[in-house]
């Protein structure tokens, strides 16, 4: 075995650079319901009587969703998929809806486009968690997240086409997911202003053409929730610190600091004239702020848990309030007078008032709408069931345990948008193709990771019986990793191990190949994710179809797209398909061709990062061919255009000697090699072949036999076409060899790679033993 070296290596360093991951996100058949938790929803009323009001949701499977409001029921009217992470907040902001992540990342999109991201900003160094626009000031958006990051944007500013100088570079630019559409995607890369002690704010220079936001630093520690008045002139913000801080977002600097909770805030509001902030905690309080007085006016002890999500009537009079306790409150904040709306099945994230509607958004993929009565709040206080809210955070949990909890005046919602059951728990299994999952549903489902399809639906049944009714002895190596943090199956790949796995074309059920012809699974399975891209791909011009690494040239538009093209080269091997392999198929290296078909009715995702741009997700269907090297991974490039990988050791080094006692003599001296996924048919083929050519036949035998000591030794004649038509020869020949490994007989179809695992259980180079099993 050989030391591979990894791209990216220098002289002087000792650690080898990760390449870029590659990951596909497989999809259920309904592409247009969210299939994890709701994080955030924004409303979007209509401008005119002629069009509808829009609710757009963003969900921790990664992607947005636009629903028409009509008077019936809401209907899925688009899908918003860049972000590679959840999608934490997002905000309108005119006509242009402006979404942060936990993918570091804030983007921005045409509310009423097919979906496409139109900018993307990469300020952040962690997860995004809010966002606050102002109402009048339709340019400025604040965004916040983790280790105290607050920056304020001119979001027209952001937005301006980027002209470019004699001296700027590639890395000037933000490009997002390979877009080449007509929208401009190449963002400014924004360089962050530094607020000095004195809190003035000093700009960065070192990016020329690059937009830089206002940077409010003042927050020790992650920042949750994020509120701006209408007019854009204060901005408050709330974290893990217990305090509410308040901003200039003009100029960043710090104009107080609000004392009172005991536990993380994590939700915000603010009237529209900036005077009165209302805030909710994880000490289960919501509390109302002068920040004219500086104070706190008064303190709601309405949940039992942690408060999450509020939302305040336009005269600010009432505020909706939901949290981990799963209930939905309406409290009257001057008479506190407080009554439970509904129960949920799931803690409230997120709320959004529509008129007469409160949407509601849980953990659980779906959205609930519930009655409001939006310009006349009082008349469900008015429904009886109402309470008086105290001030100690206490006294409605000791009411809750007293058996006082109030009644909710609703029992179901107006209106739902269903979404689909998130994926919760999933076992690879051993032939590393299959994958078992259970979602929150209970369903138990069966999928082929290499086709993208699900391909057998168990429906409501024990999980791990399922998964022990399915497990099978064999070995594969483990060639990808799994999670399911989006609710759905996310495919990891890793080079060089994602090409360490082989199959049989015979084991896969392909028709028209050789017996011996060998499939890498990643390989077969990057040309399927990629099939519509490479058959839109245009090569550039002079990129002819044979490629030299040894120049460290990458094939792809002759550039090199490694650091250190030495140890790329070292590292690749190319993987030609010879006529032998493949008896019915003629395609070259370069062939779009693929074993593995992926559904273009619900295609994957595609999630992956180039030398040049960050990370972007994309359904594999949608890419337009122009991606290159500076958005996908030079590997995943050469894989599929050229056919070059690392080839990882497939192979299994062995001894084979006789059975102890028995009478056959010894056909090999020394260790032998072989590759994994050998068949122990073949190690027998191999023993009779030696006798063949050690022993000559008898030449008064002419049925494939020959003598050895006192008996007839019966094998099958070596040049048998049935052989080379696919048929398994222990499937017609009684074999006359056993092959035995730790004193087992080993089934003619099982694995060396197999034996190794189960049967040997060692990390010794494997032993094993041949027999005479005389014909009957």
């Amino acid at each position: 075995m050989h030391r591979v070296g990894s791209a990216g290596n220098t002289a002087s360093s000792t650690r080898p650079r990760k390449e870029k991951r590659f990951t596909y996100v497989l999809n259920d058949a309904d592409d247009t319901k969210h299939c994890a938790g709701i994080n955030c929803l924004a409303y979007l009323k209509a401008s005119t009587s002629e069009s509808c009001d829009y609710l757009f949701s963003g969900s921790r499977d990664g992607t947005l969703k636009r629903w028409a409001l009509n008077d019936q029921s809401p209907s899925f009217s688009g899908t918003f998929e860049s972000h590679v992470d959840w999608v934490n907040d997002a905000i309108i902001v005119g006509d242009t809806l402006v979404s942060c992540s936990s993918d570091t990342t804030i983007k921005a999109w045409n509310c009423f486009s097919d979906g496409v991201c139109t900018r993307t900003f990469r300020q952040h160094s962690d997860y995004v968690t809010c966002l606050a626009g102002a109402e009048k000031n339709k340019n400025m958006v604040a965004s916040g997240g983790l280790i105290g990051e607050v920056f304020i944007w001119d979001i027209e500013a952001a937005l301006s086409p980027v002209i470019k100088s004699s001296d700027s570079t590639p890395e000037d630019e933000n490009v997002t997911n390979g877009n080449s559409s007509g929208v401009p995607l190449g963002g400014p890369m924004s360089t962050l202003r530094v607020v000095s002690s004195t809190n003035n704010i000093t700009g960065n220079h070192s990016n020329p053409n690059g937009y830089s936001p206002i940077s409010a630093k003042g927050h020790k520690d992650s920042v949750y929730a994020l509120a701006m008045n209408d007019a854009g002139t204060i901005l408050v913000s709330g974290g893990t610190e217990k305090v509410v801080r308040v901003w200039d977002p003009r100029t960043g600097s710090k104009n107080m600091k609000l004392k009172g909770h005991t536990d993380n805030i994590r939700a915000l509001l603010i009237d529209s004239t900036g005077r009165y902030c209302l805030s909710g905690s994880s000490d289960s309080m919501i509390r109302l702020w002068d920040l004219g007085q500086q104070r706190c006016v008064h303190s709601y002890a309405v949940h039992t848990d942690s408060v999450w999500a509020l939302a305040a009537t336009s005269s600010f009079t009432h505020v909706y309030s939901g949290g981990r306790d799963q209930s939905l409150y309406l409290t009257d904040l001057s008479t506190r007078e407080s009554v439970l709306v509904c129960n949920n099945e799931h803690p409230v994230l997120r709320l959004a008032l529509q008129d007469d509607t409160i949407w509601v958004a849980t953990t659980d993929p779906s959205v609930y709408g519930w009655p409001a009565e939006g310009h006349a709040p009082h008349k469900i206080l008015q429904k009886g069931g109402s309470f008086l809210a105290g001030n100690l955070s206490f006294s409605r949990a000791r009411a809750s345990l007293e058996g006082s909890a109030p009644v909710p005046v609703y029992k179901e919602p107006s209106f739902t948008i269903p979404g689909l059951p998130a994926i919760i728990k999933h076992e690879i299994l051993n032939n590393r193709r299959h994958v078992l999952t259970k979602d929150t549903a209970g369903s138990v489902k069966l999928w082929d990771i290499t086709k993208g399809i699900v391909i057998e639906d168990y429906g409501k049944v024990s999980f791990e019986e399922k998964k022990e009714e399915l497990f099978e002895r064999v070995s594969i190596p483990a060639w990808f990793t799994m999670d399911t943090r989006l609710g759905c199956l996310s495919v990891h790949l890793e080079t060089p191990q994602c090409f360490s796995a082989e199959m049989y074309a015979m084991d896969l059920n392909l028709t028209g190949f050789n017996e011996d012809a060998k499939i890498n699974l990643a390989h077969e399975t990057l040309k399927g994710l990629l099939y519509h891209w490479l058959i839109k791909r245009k090569p550039k011009s002079g990129n002819s179809g044979n490629h030299n690494l040894s120049n460290g040239v990458d094939g792809v538009g002759g550039k090199s797209s490694s650091t250190d093209p030495a140890v790329r080269n070292a590292s690749l091997t190319r993987v030609e398909s010879s006529d032998a392999d493949m008896a019915d198929h003629s395609q070259s290296s370069a062939s779009t061709f693929s074993v593995f078909d992926f559904p273009t009715d619900s295609p994957p995702s595609i999630i992956t990062e180039g030398a040049q741009s960050g990370p972007w997700r994309k359904k594999c269907i949608d890419l337009d061919g122009t991606e290159d090297e500076k958005d996908l991974p030079w590997w995943c490039i050469e894989c599929v255009i050229n056919s070059r990988f690392p080839k990882e050791n497939t192979k299994c080094s062995f001894y084979l000697q006789p059975l102890e006692g028995s009478p056959v003599p010894s056909v090999t001296q020394g260790k032998l090699s072989a590759p994994r996924i050998l068949r122990i048919h073949k190690v027998v083929n191999y023993v009779v072949e030696k006798f063949l050519l050690d022993k000559p036949s008898d030449p008064a035998s002419n049925d494939g036999s020959f003598g050895l000591g006192t008996g007839q030794i019966q094998f099958p004649a070596l040049g048998d076409s049935s052989l080379r038509a696919g048929v398994k020869p222990w499937q017609k020949y009684k074999p006359t060899i056993e092959v035995l490994c730790n004193s087992q007989v080993l089934p003619p179809e099982m694995s060396l790679a197999t034996v190794r695992t189960y049967i040997w259980k060692k990390s010794d180079d494997l032993a094993l033993q041949y027999r005479i099993v005389q014909s009957r």
